[in-house]
């Protein structure tokens, strides 16, 4: 092992991720919109190798409203604190308000979600519980899209118990008085050296900068600066993160760059003290590619598990399902692999609407995804594939005929399209198995693969990966059927060895 870490050190779509330190442990949480589980949880040693131990949120509320998929909507940019011996969620959802969880391990049992503060377009909260006072105080943005308003900052007093709001707010940063100053959000609270601070990016995620405020009361005023920004590196927009110090002092910030179909990935940038009080982040400002690793033990190399055998049909923790599940679409047997139902689905042609499809996020880099299926459903039209899922999709898989055979079918469709068309002409798959790869190559550009007992063939054209809106690409599979919604299962399909290779 060297002595240097290469940034990103998550390399996959870890949106607005946000950290805490207890004890000698580090974990990470990122926003995870319409996806459930939701609340990713993330552990560290060295702040470098991160793997995915769980998540905190078992459904999104109101269960109704997310039935469906809503693939922008749900959780966005979470804060995660650990306070009188137990962990603080807080997060925003943007169409019903800010919404807290606490527990008293990191593996839970969690609260019950409480809506802290009703609202639309009430987004990024993050707590403070100022050890000095014995205070507690809320700052949260605000999204235009829900409320018209954004680029300002609201602080709210909080009772320490985390279930109230001890005032109507006021808004302690307007960065429309800030000259050049855009698309403010994002805050993390915190106080250091008898000052309050906020760290908060602006610019937007393309192309913005990581700000810092510092006031010596809560509700200001507030004076600001720009502590990280492109410069002349090849990290666009790095930005909005969370700042954590190690049991030895050193100062350490993580934030995310946007990347395309790859999301936002996460990374590492050294942070000190200046000689003025101010924080200087990365090299005086710029971020880092490579630096020297933080002051930590040595771990073995880790990252989040993106492989699966499926024991007993059980799913691993990096899998989402693209709405509240149901049961009955994974069933648990006595040996391995994935055992999806083929769901009835009036949107059967289009997987963006489906909620029974099980994702995982878009290897950041050049890497194949493989899988071996068998569809065991005798339905005439039921299928099942795995599938690149964005604005726009492409899956390949396989789908029972009218006649009782079984096919190799390869579609997709574009962003503007409401039906998947063919990428490839349909070929026979004699014994209804059969083996998909998906390439990732650089730019995001999948090449689709099939080996149906003569070796692996490639499939249509090049298919380059699309984000939704927030949110990179998604791998997934599925099991569907055509027909209406509720009318029941169609049989099933059973993936086995999910394998994500570097290429």
């Amino acid at each position: 092992m060297t002595d240097e870490y290469t940034n990103p050190v998550l390399n996959a779509d870890w949106s607005d991720p946000d950290v805490v330190r207890v004890g000698d442990d580090f974990y990470l949480t990122a926003s995870s919109f319409g996806r459930v589980p939701g609340l990713p949880l993330l552990h560290s040693r060295d702040l470098v190798n991160w793997t995915l131990v769980g998540h905190a949120l078992d459904r999104l509320e109101p269960a109704r409203e997310f039935a469906r998929p809503r693939h922008d909507c749900g959780v966005w940019a979470p804060s995660l604190r650990h306070h009188d011996d137990r962990f603080w969620f807080f997060w925003g959802d943007p169409d019903q308000g800010i919404f807290q969880i606490n527990a008293p391990e990191i593996r839970g049992p969690w609260t019950k979600p409480h809506l802290l503060k009703e609202g639309k377009g009430l987004i990024d909260p993050c707590p403070l519980w100022d050890d000095e006072t014995g205070e507690a105080y809320l700052v949260h943005a605000w999204a235009k899209s829900r409320s018209g308003v954004k680029n300002r900052l609201t602080g709210h007093r909080m009772h320490p118990d985390g279930t109230s709001l001890l005032d109507e707010g006021k808004v302690i940063v307007d960065a429309d008085r800030i000259p050049g100053w855009f698309t403010l959000e994002g805050p993390k609270l915190y106080r250091h050296d008898g000052w309050f601070w906020i760290f908060a990016p602006a610019g937007g995620v393309e192309t913005g900068w990581q700000g810092a405020f510092r006031s010596r009361g809560f509700f200001g005023p507030y004076e600001e600066r720009v502590v990280l920004e492109q410069k002349d590196t090849d990290v666009n927009g790095p930005h909005q993160g969370g700042w954590v110090r190690t049991p030895s002092g050193e100062d350490w910030f993580l934030h995310f760059q946007q990347r395309g179909a790859y999301g936002r990935v996460v990374h590492l940038q050294p942070m000190r003290w200046g000689a003025d009080g101010w924080p200087v982040l990365g090299d005086d400002g710029a971020p880092v590619t490579v630096h020297k690793r933080p002051g930590l033990p040595p771990q073995p190399p880790a990252a989040p598990a993106t492989d699966d055998d499926f024991p007993g049909g059980r799913y691993g923790r990096q899998w989402q399902w693209t709405a509240n599940p149901r049961d009955g679409w994974a069933t648990q047997h006595s040996g391995d692999g994935l055992r999806l139902t083929c769901v009835r689905s009036a949107d059967a042609h289009d997987l963006r609407r489906v909620p029974n499809v099980l994702t995982q996020r878009l290897p950041g880099t050049p890497a194949a995804a493989e899988v071996t299926l068998r569809l065991d459903s005798g339905e005439p039209g039921a299928r099942a594939g795995l599938a690149v899922l964005g604005d726009a999709f492409s899956w390949i898989g396989l789908q029972r005929g009218a006649d009782g055979t079984v096919h190799l079918v390869h579609r997709y469709a574009e962003p503007v399209a409401e039906h998947e068309r063919d990428a490839e002409h349909a070929r026979l798959a004699p014994d209804g198995t059969v083996r998909l790869r998906i390439e990732i190559r650089p730019g995001a550009r999948c090449r689709f693969l099939a080996d149906t007992g003569d070796g692996l063939r490639p499939s249509g054209q090049v298919f380059a990966a699309t984000p939704w809106r927030w949110v990179g690409a998604l791998l997934g599979l599925f099991a569907l059927a055509p027909g209406e919604d509720g009318q029941g299962h169609a049989g099933a399909a059973t993936f086995t060895q999910f394998r994500i290779t570097a290429i």
